[in-house]
């Protein structure tokens, strides 16, 4: 019998990163940081300025955090315990929007934190991607896990049949994100969330498209 799928996001789903990019822009680049939407540019100002960052400039620092700074990271509280009860009936995936080449860095950061489990990365939406992972783990029942509405958005349209739940691990930036109409619930705690993941589990069917 095919085991279920669970594919899970990293950063603000499994790992604490915007509270620990901010605490890095402040004291290394006098960077001052608003955590309050996933709107990260507009959040950003030099210190002593009133203009935010263009997103060119938003993407220079995360690729100065990514993989340098990635040992400043925190496990989200519950997520390693929530993960090793799922793994015992079900495959994971940790599907994470970073550049290829942080894939090593992401798998050895997972692993410090007791996680070891098959990590890709990805750039862009992640419809296509969690729809090639269900084919290839035989179309079982899936449940996708992420902290940002559009990839909800994408996996809607490319594998429906797939269960979907948002979540926004950090308190600070949790109420300024507002549930995806994409995804089936948001829940941003990992004891409620390993309970309704396991329930999609053992219903045994696929999302209704």
């Amino acid at each position: 019998m095919t085991r279920p799928l669970l594919i899970s996001d990293c950063d603000e789903v499994l790992l604490h990163m915007v509270r620990h990019f901010a605490d890095w822009l402040g004291t290394v680049h006098e960077v001052d940081f608003t955590i309050g939407t996933w709107e990260l540019a507009k959040s950003m100002k030099r210190r002593g300025s009133d203009t935010p960052m263009t997103r060119e400039e938003m993407f220079g620092y995360l690729g100065g955090f990514f993989p340098d700074e990635m040992h400043r990271q925190t496990l989200v509280p519950g997520a390693g315990a929530a993960l090793a009860m799922l793994a015992e009936r079900a495959d994971i995936v940790i599907l994470t929007n970073l550049e290829d080449h942080c894939r090593p860095h992401r798998i050895d950061q997972l692993a410090g934190h007791g996680i070891a489990h098959r990590v890709e990365c990805n750039q862009g939406g992640k419809g296509a991607p969690v729809a090639r992972l269900v084919a290839e783990y035989g179309n079982p029942v899936t449940v996708f896990v992420d902290d940002l509405p559009h990839h909800h958005e994408s996996v809607a349209e490319h594998a429906p049949g797939v269960w979907r739940l948002h979540m926004v691990s950090e308190p600070q930036l949790a109420p300024g994100v507002p549930p995806s109409p994409h995804a089936h619930a948001r829940i941003d705690d990992w004891a409620t969330a390993q309970a309704w993941i396991a329930a999609r589990f053992d219903e045994g069917r696929p999302a209704e498209a």
